[in-house]
Parts: structure tokens; sequence; C-alpha cells
């Protein structure tokens, strides 16, 4: 990465004025990189007089309006298309930067070697006691985790300058802008989370690498902008991009072994969240199927087993015996019929959690056909095969959600996955700090 020329620093807000207070003056008062650079910010559809905050207070930002939100990866890629620099520096609006921030990417960007294309730094939160970034790693299902996120920095995890990432966080990094565009730069289908997962997946395929900057360290209120989405949406966006991330990128030779576990996995989440989450919903657990008559009576004391039918007749008499018979049997027929067609065994399905899964399959699906035209591009462009990629950062099964342990722990899910690469076993309380023991 050389030829350190300008630095374009990309930061997006949306009704953030308040976090833009600390943000811009922070990067403002930089120590001197030894370079030139510019701040581009885009006002992504505020309405609570953010542009004309900055027009007053900060003219030295080249200020872009949107009349709408148009998320995280349309609007990085607007301010890509227009950035001057042959570096963009992406920094979340509710971070503030250490003085030396900005010198230190500018640093690393001029002593890396030709096939770096990205540099992540060092994210801590507001206070500085706690990791927010420094390692992300991959599950198999096209998530990423934050390892040690809110673990104070004393124990956490983290990487030295120079040190190769899976991917860099888009909330500071790096990334040389041809290398950005060539990659297709985010996917604005994404709208938000998980991009910086795929370009790190697009990049490292294509052959270039992403390495860590232990020096560029910059403060976040964790949340502090993502929060105004609301939890439902992030929810589907999450879900939704995993899928996506997956779908697109994994290589010919791993793409049918692993994603049969994928779509189970998904499948099984939204199952489990649907009966749990919704009274009512254990319904679809019943197999009228495997109820027979036979087994449903049996189980009841019924006719046909347990005692010989000549045994009940002798004690019932014969009426007696057909009588007790076809109630029963009638009785059964009339529970697999609503079981069938539902006609009073219904549910409201009204969980958060669940819908956000079933909207997160509905929007996949809607956008299989431009999934498949990434998947074409990732090929075209893929130099190093996932089984290469592994090697450096392991895909990793973490149970996240209710059912996956035991999903996890049974045959069936285990014959699905291949046998290399291995799967890294991990709880998620290994990954990342509880939120209860992030007070001391």
């Amino acid at each position: 990465m050389t030829g350190n020329h300008k630095l374009s620093i990309l930061v997006l807000t949306f009704n953030g004025r308040k976090h833009l207070e600390s943000c811009l003056p922070a990067v403002q008062a930089q120590q001197a990189p030894g370079v030139d650079w510019e701040l581009l910010l885009l006002d992504n559809g505020s309405h609570d007089g953010t542009a004309d905050w900055v027009r007053r207070n900060h003219p030295w930002v080249r200020l872009v309006e949107s009349a709408t939100n148009l998320g995280f990866c349309a609007g990085n890629n607007r301010l890509a298309e227009i950035a001057e620099g042959d570096a963009l520096v992406l920094l979340n609006n509710d971070a503030r930067p250490d003085p030396g921030w900005l010198a230190a990417l500018a640093d690393a960007h001029g002593a890396a070697a030709p096939d770096v294309a990205a540099i992540g730094g060092r994210i801590v939160d507001w206070e500085g006691g706690r990791l927010d970034f420094g390692y992300g790693i991959r599950t198999f299902d096209g998530h990423g985790f934050q390892l040690d996120f809110g673990r104070p920095l004393t124990g956490a995890r983290r990487p030295e300058s120079g040190e190769e990432l899976a991917f860099a966080c888009g909330g500071n990094m790096l990334v040389r802008r041809r290398s950005f565009l060539a990659a297709g730069a985010f996917d604005e289908r994404y709208f938000a989370y998980l991009e910086d997962v795929d370009l790190g997946w697009k990049l490292w395929a294509g052959g270039e690498r992403i390495v860590a900057c232990s020096d560029a360290v910059v403060r976040h209120r964790s949340a502090g902008t993502s929060a105004r989405l609301g939890s439902f949406r992030r929810g589907f966006l999450f879900e939704r991009n995993a899928l996506l991330t997956a779908h697109k990128n994994l290589d010919d030779d791993l793409w049918p072994k692993l994603m049969p576990a994928i779509l189970v996995t998904f499948m099984a989440r939204i199952e489990a969240l649907v009966v749990a989450g919704n009274p009512g919903a254990e319904l679809l657990r019943f197999d009228p199927l495997a109820e027979s008559l036979t087994h449903r009576l049996g189980e009841r004391g019924g006719a046909f087993t347990g005692e010989s039918w000549r045994e009940k007749i002798g004690r019932y008499g014969a009426a007696e015996f057909a009588r007790r018979a076809t109630h029963r049997a009638t009785r059964s027929l009339r529970a697999l019929g609503r079981a069938l067609i539902g006609n009073r065994d219904s549910f409201l399905l009204d969980h958060p959690q669940a819908v956000a899964h079933l909207r997160a399959m509905s929007l996949f699906l809607a956008t299989l056909d431009e999934a498949g035209a990434g998947r074409e591009f990732a090929r075209r462009r893929r130099r190093i095969s996932d089984r290469e990629l592994c090697e450096r950062f392991p895909f990793y099964l973490v149970p996240t959600y209710l059912g996956d342990e035991a999903l996890f722990a049974s045959a069936g899910f285990k014959a699905l996955l291949p046998e290399t690469p291995v799967l890294v076993r991990a709880e998620l309380d290994a990954i990342v700090q509880p939120a209860k023991k992030r007070v001391e």
C-alpha cells in the first residue's frame, strides 16, 4: 500500500448531531498525519438540524445531504465515489478518535505491503477501559463476532500492529479506495450490519490482505447510532445479511458442504423462536401422521392395545366395547382434522424475534436472484480458496439462539457438516463478555 497521497475520512450521520459534537472536534484536533486529508460527512436524511449545524460550526467538512436514509452501505458507497483520497477511512459518528488515530493509520498505510487492501483500527468503549473491536471471527453461517467484546482491556485478546485480521470493523477502518471499488464496495442490499464481514471475505478471496493497527484507537458509544433502527430492524438485518454473506461468498467446494447445515440451522432457529415465543405455537410440534389411531388409543387405554379385544369384550360386553371404540376413534379423528385444517388449533404470531427471523427469510428469498449475481461476481474475483482462508481464520460454531445447543449436539446436524475444515466450537460467553458482567 504505497503512495500516501491523500486520505478521505467518511462519516455518516442520521439524527446524530449530539454525537458529532464529540466526533468532529476530535477529528479536527488530530495530530498532523503527514499527508493531506479531508472529511466527507453524509447527512443521511436527518431531521435534527444536523446539516445547518455542520455548516455553521464546521465549514471545513465536505457536507453531502440525502433526503432519505440510505443506510450505512449505500451511504458510504456514495461518499467513496466522490472521495479524493487514495484511501478511505471509515469512522462511526458515535466515535471519538484519540489524538494520534489518523497519524497511526497514515503511517500504517504508507508502510503496508502492496497486497494489503485494508487496515483495522482498535475500538474501545467510551471510557476507554473495555474492548469493542480488536479481532473479528466468522461463524459457519455468515455471522461475525467481535472477539472479547465488552471485556476489560487488561484481559481482552487484541491484535498487534501488522497482524492479519479476517475483517476490519466498519467503524474504524482504512481501505484502499481502488480495492474497495474493485471488490464491489459495500453490498447495498445489506443496508447495515455484516457488510464489513462480507467485504473482508471478498478482499481475502480476491488475493488481498487485511491487517491491524493497534495504535489507531477510537472510543465508541456502542449502539449509539444503531439503536435508532430498533431491535426488530436490527434483528432481521443480522439474519438476512448473514444468509447473504454465506450464500454469496462460500466457494464452489464448501458451498454444497455447508449450505445444508446453514439452512437447517436457520429453520431450526425459526421453529424454536416461534414455539417458545407465541402461546399455542406448540401445535407446530404435533405430528398428526405419527399420531395414528392405534398409537393414540393405545396411549389412552384404547380398545386395540393393552388387553386383547377379546378380553375387553369379555369385560365390557360387545355393545359397550363398540361404543367405547367408536367414541375414541371419533375423538382422535376430530383432533387429527383440527391439526390438519387448523380450524380451532391456531395461534397469533407476534413474538418480535420470531417475526424478525421470518422477515429475514422472506427478504433473503426476495433478493435471491441478485444474490446469485453477487455469487457469480465473487466467483470471478476469487484467487484464494475458502479452505486456505480457513487455515488463517477458521469458521466458528457458536450456540447463539434458543435451541442451538441441542441442534449442534445432535447426530443429525453433525452428519451435515464436512469433515474439513473443522469448525471451532465455542460458547458465546467465551466469545463476548455477558452484558451482566460488564459492570465492575
